[in-house]
């Protein structure tokens, strides 16, 4: 990553988040199908259509700075993405399983609520206004989210004990 100020910063991020978002499309399918509980598959399911609009604002936020939506690898959410597969391979269908994937998916909305959280401030520091009122509502869905894993965690890890 090379960026010599906070506009070329802020490209990259918004570069790798894009990235990251496609990561996740391609993930959560195979969640919602190792997953056990009907509520934890209706919440990766419902995820995955809020992921297909993180996709479509950041593509407005490009649009919003004149740029051509463009990934750039993302190897954190490789790496997230990859210790997730092998907690699914690894094991059979259980609520432990379940506990383990809400586990994976909380890292994942950790790491999109900090990459979210600079870039709305990178771009609140730059003027770009468009761009801050779509990556503030993607942090707010991304933090809604954590919430609601949060609040399956506390049942499904009751039923893995």
């Amino acid at each position: 990553m090379k960026f010599e100020n906070l506009q070329e910063l802020f490209l990259h991020e918004i570069k790798d988040l894009y990235d990251a978002e496609h990561q996740i499309v391609k993930a959560l399918p195979k969640m919602k199908k190792a997953a056990t509980s009907p509520d934890l598959q209706d919440a990766f399911q419902e995820h995955l259509g809020q992921t297909e609009e993180h996709i479509k604002r950041l593509e407005k936020v490009f649009e919003s700075i004149d740029q051509k939506p463009k990934r750039e690898t993302c190897p954190a959410m490789k790496g997230l993405i990859a210790e997730g597969s092998e907690t699914i391979e690894e094991n059979k269908k259980s609520y432990a399983l379940d506990a383990a994937l809400i586990a994976s998916a909380q890292r994942v909305e950790h790491y999109e609520i900090a990459g979210y959280g600079t870039v709305r401030t990178y771009a609140q520091l730059l003027g770009y206004d468009i761009a801050v009122d779509l990556l503030q509502a993607t942090l707010d869905e991304e933090g809604d989210t954590n919430k609601k894993l949060t609040a399956l965690a506390e049942e499904i890890n009751t039923e893995a004990v």
